[in-house]
């Protein structure tokens, strides 16, 4: 890496390597701003794949390669019977990666964990702002608690995740304990977690950890109600009206599943996520989908996934000998 780092000094860079390389820097300037308030809270990462512009970890690492029957588009997928705690189908799902805005289940069981006053009012202020940029919840807005975490769980805004961490007892810094505390007591051993959006991609998970980080967050009746909200209006300070609609297709379009809880995930380094726990054949199944290609794909992966558990008649197949646990019936 010295030699590479020499090199790169000396050498001119061609114009599309600039491009990569600045893109990585801004990436890598806002992990460092979530990192500096806490440094203390993180546990040792393994070494980060080579920067590649838009092309997620699990896509350098080759996963999508793996053999997959029901030729999913995600690199990671995962199917569990949320009962009997069966393994239906699987792909990659002891590899850790970066879990994206997956990130505001923890987030979410943190706070609520802590049973803070949810018609508390709390104000986006400036530090959620210049952590998070892109956002239309401007600084000023005043929202009660409950509010914004529907706006986290439901529209996956970031602004209102940083705002539920810097809000707890002890600050940001004893909401990243608490959400690794939480973690290790799931007993999701591949878990870390360095911010409560997601936006760094050292939130980092396997679809194992999430299958129990989901069976754990379907407990609480608050998660279920607000993952599954179709739509809400919030007032800017100036008093236009916003509307925030689901980021899960699967609910904002009623593609008539029954979906007890649910959260989307996108970031360049983890490409398209999903985490489900719907009824399927009666009963509860978590499906965990990592590193799509597209929103489309992630949302033909669990359509895919769900016309499979129904029929045994995926698009691609006909019969399946399931990977990794016990077959339903086909």
């Amino acid at each position: 890496m010295k030699h590479i780092l020499k090199f790169a000094v000396a050498s001119a860079l061609t114009l599309s390597a600039s491009l990569s390389t600045f893109a990585q820097a801004a990436e890598d300037v806002v992990g460092a701003m979530i990192a500096q308030a806490t440094t203390k809270a993180v546990t040792a990462q393994p070494a980060r794949p080579y920067a590649t512009h838009n092309v997620s970890y699990g896509r350098q690492y080759g996963l999508e390669q793996s053999y997959d029957p029901l030729d999913l588009r995600a690199s990671v997928a995962l199917v569990v019977d949320q009962n009997s705690w069966s393994t239906l189908y699987e792909k990659n799902s002891r590899t850790k990666l970066p879990i994206a805005s997956i990130t505001k289940l923890m987030t979410a069981m943190v706070s609520l964990d802590a049973r803070l006053d949810m018609d508390e009012p709390i104000t986006i202020t400036e530090e959620d702002a210049n952590h998070y940029r892109n956002s239309r919840l401007s600084v000023g807005t005043t929202l009660p608690r409950r509010d914004v975490m529907l706006l986290a769980l439901m529209s996956s805004e970031n602004r209102a995740a940083y705002a539920l961490g810097r809000t707890y007892p002890g600050g940001l810094f004893a909401f990243i304990q608490a959400m690794n505390a939480k973690a290790s007591m799931l007993g999701m051993s591949g878990a870390n977690f360095v911010d409560p959006s997601g936006l760094s991609p050292s939130n980092q998970a396997s679809a194992m950890d999430l299958a129990k980080m989901v069976n754990a967050a379907s407990q609480y009746k608050m998660i279920r109600q607000l993952s599954t909200t179709d739509s809400a209006m919030v007032y800017t300070p100036s008093g236009r009206q916003l509307v925030y609609h689901n980021s899960n297709r699967l609910i904002s379009r009623g593609m008539g599943w029954n979906i007890g809880m649910q959260k989307t995930g996108t970031l360049s380094a983890a490409g398209k996520c999903v985490v489900i726990q719907a009824f399927i054949n009666g009963s509860p199944k978590i499906i965990v989908l990592l590193d799509s290609r597209t929103a489309d794909s992630r949302v033909t992966d669990a359509v895919r996934i769900k016309d499979w558990l129904e029929s045994g008649n995926a698009p691609t197949v006909s019969k399946l000998d399931v990977l990794g646990g016990r077959s339903p019936s086909l």
